[in-house]
């Protein structure tokens, strides 16, 4: 689909990301080594990983609804709330193992 929001154009990935894009190559590859992206049996992913984490990024970072959100990334407001629910949890901040200490 022709003028929507997608990471293969290295423009958007600033705006809604605040990383470079060789940062946000980091991050997907970093996403796929954690299992982000497994081969699904049921029906595929819409969009690529790297335009769902875009999209993620996108509705943290605006005041969009999904209703408005999702077509500029091509998909139905149904498949926007799905990336984000799926994704989201991976992209949010967690805890580091072994950076928190046990005080006895």
């Amino acid at each position: 689909m022709s003028g929507v929001i997608t990471a293969s154009e290295p423009s958007w990935i600033a705006p809604f990301t605040r990383l470079s894009p060789r940062q946000f190559s980091k991050l997907i590859t970093a996403l796929r080594r954690e299992g982000a992206d497994p081969v699904r049996q049921d029906r595929p992913w819409s969009l690529p990983l790297e335009d769902r984490v875009l999209l993620v990024a996108a509705y943290w970072r605006t005041n969009l609804t999904l209703r408005q959100l999702a077509p500029l990334f091509g998909v139905s407001k149904s498949a926007a709330d799905r990336i984000i629910d799926h994704l989201g949890p991976s992209l949010a901040l967690q805890q580091r193992k072994g950076s928190a200490r046990a005080s006895s």
